[in-house]
């Protein structure tokens, strides 16, 4: 009776401030939290666990599956850093166990209460969470229910006209943005680059949200005319972000200054417009590039600011070490943001693992975390492999629907060296100069597919195309790893043997053709085609569309 009495009176101290419990009528029907009805546009939400009031605070805290499953935002909990994520695509929310702030898209707001842990769940402030996310939150007193709207929200980015997908004279469509492409032609995609803005958005448009987001919706145009069903756009070009994160600063290639946020999101656009058009949207990674331009002036939130030990300078740039774990699982923690928070098809990481050439001076990292005594080249592979295998268990425990795949250099090993290896002379090769070591990668399942680089011609003794395209078939033979050839668009119209005219790419795609293994193709980069180089674009509509 005493714990009755004593319950009512903290309650009563419910104001509107926040959504509280109001104070119990009598002794024997004490508002416990228990009796919240959350709704959201009038559908009930089920909470599998009771919600609660923090006393004093008169704030109501719920589970992260009425925000996950009911609400429909992502959520990602962070056991090591105590941090929850929560996002909608236009808004990027961070919440850590015993701050008293949150991060809401690289701002700081104020906090009573944050995420708490209780009964072995994580519990959030609901009125916070959900006007964070644009939802309009009412309490009830008398009914003692807690209402959100989701009519209120406001667009992240302007509302286009859906374009229908485009099909060929051999009645094959386009992927249907769902990270699946199943046609007989199979992925059929371009690498937007946005580092020094090659691809995409130009240097004329910092600052100019409108002229950015019509050139994105030109690229598609162009490259859905060739008959292209995807693209593959770099979203983390050197340790930042073309969205809002609270782990690395936005990139310079947006506004011009690293750090500075433009007025929309340029993912969640880009993935919109992308699917409009019944396209795949791939969000692709450059892993371990922490800068180009040792001239550039980083944002506060840099990584090389934040971590200056987790830095290793090689040829001038800057690379985050593979060799700290801590540094490799912030890197996962950062492609896990954009899992987590938006409706991309794939994940994508290129081949800056360890760099080429050059010296690498990470020999006293290599002291300290040597456990296994093995050779230099051997952990490093090993710390590329560790890396590439929690990473795939990261992306797939959270969307097993999200197909995550790596582009290595096109030269696994040359014959010369390991008699496993393809019949090349090439001069450098992914195991022994970037230390990826891919044969593990495709053995062992961690990714769902694998896009060498096959840059050279038919016509290139020393990396033959056909006989690469051969080896590689062969690698993943049997194994569920899917194959897309990476091509080199981009060597057209050079003095490179076999590039003089565009009718090599279209012999190159011919010839996947003899291999069930080959899933699809991949064109470096979508301004060579867009150029239309020696007439490339036209070919490509020719062999895909029929026009």
């Amino acid at each position: 009776m005493k714990f009755s009495k004593w319950m009512v009176r903290l309650l009563m101290l419910a104001m509107f401030v926040s959504i509280v419990v109001p104070a119990a009528k009598s002794e024997t029907a004490s508002a416990a939290a228990s009796d919240i009805a959350i709704f959201l546009d009038g559908e009930r939400i089920e909470s599998d666990v009771s919600p609660y009031v923090i006393p004093k605070l008169n704030t109501t805290m719920v589970p992260l599956r009425v925000i996950s499953v009911g609400i429909g935002a992502s959520v990602n909990w962070n056991q090591q850093a105590k941090t929850v994520m929560i996002g909608n695509g236009a808004t990027q929310i961070a919440m850590t166990n015993g701050q008293s702030y949150a991060t809401v898209n690289n701002k700081q707001i104020p906090l009573d209460a944050n995420v708490q842990a209780r009964n072995g769940r994580i519990m959030v402030p609901i009125r916070f969470v959900s006007q964070q996310l644009g939802l309009k939150v009412t309490w009830n007193q008398a009914e003692q229910t807690i209402s959100l709207q989701s009519d209120t929200m406001y667009p992240p980015y302007p509302t286009y006209p859906t374009y229908p997908p485009t099909t060929g004279t051999d009645g094959n469509e386009p992927g249907t943005g769902n990270g699946n492409t199943d046609n007989k032609q199979g992925l059929r995609a371009a690498w937007v680059s946005t580092v020094y803005n090659i691809d995409w958005p130009s240097e004329g448009s910092y600052n100019k949200s409108a002229k950015q987001q019509q050139e994105f919706i030109d690229l598609l145009d162009d490259l859905q005319g060739m008959g292209l069903n995807a693209v593959f756009v770099q979203v983390r070009p050197a340790a930042d972000a073309l969205y809002p994160s609270t782990l690395v600063p936005w990139s310079k290639y947006l506004t011009g200054t690293q750090g500075k946020a433009p007025d929309y999101d340029p993912l969640a656009f880009m993935i919109e417009e992308t699917h409009r058009r019944g396209m795949e949207f791939h969000a692709w990674f450059n892993p371990f590039r922490a800068n180009l331009d040792k001239k550039d002036v980083l944002a506060s939130n840099h990584i090389a600011n934040l971590h200056p030990e987790w830095i290793v300078v090689s040829n001038g740039k800057s690379y985050i070490n593979p060799g700290i774990p801590e540094a490799r699982q912030h890197i996962i923690d950062a492609i896990m943001e954009v899992v987590n928070g938006y409706p991309v098809d794939g994940v994508h990481l290129d081949d800056y693992f360890y760099p080429s050439s050059g010296a690498f001076p990470d020999e006293s990292t290599y002291y300290a975390y040597n456990s296994a005594g093995m050779t230099i080249g051997d952990w490093r592979r090993d710390n590329i492999n560790t890396f590439v295998k929690e990473l795939g268990e990261s992306i797939h425990r959270a969307n097993p629907q999200v197909r995550f795949g790596i582009s290595p250099f096109g030269v696994w090993r040359n014959k010369g060296v390991d008699p496993t290896g393809s019949d090349t002379k090439a001069g450098m090769t992914a195991y022994d100069n970037t230390y990826a070591d891919v044969r593990t990668w495709i053995k062992q399942g961690w990714i769902d597919y694998i896009n060498p680089q096959i840059y050279w011609s038919q016509s290139f003794s020393a990396a033959n195309y056909s006989t690469l395209v051969d080896w590689w078939a062969k690698e993943v033979r049997g194994t569920g790893v899917d194959l897309y050839i990476g091509h080199a668009a981009y060597k057209l119209g050079t003095k490179e043997a076999g590039w003089q005219t565009s009718q090599e790419i279209i012999n190159q795609l011919n010839y996947n053709k003899q291999y069930p293994e080959v899933k699809g193709d991949v064109f470096f980069s979508a301004r060579d085609l867009r150029k239309n180089t020696l007439g490339v674009a036209n070919a490509l509509r020719g062999y895909w569309t029929g026009q």
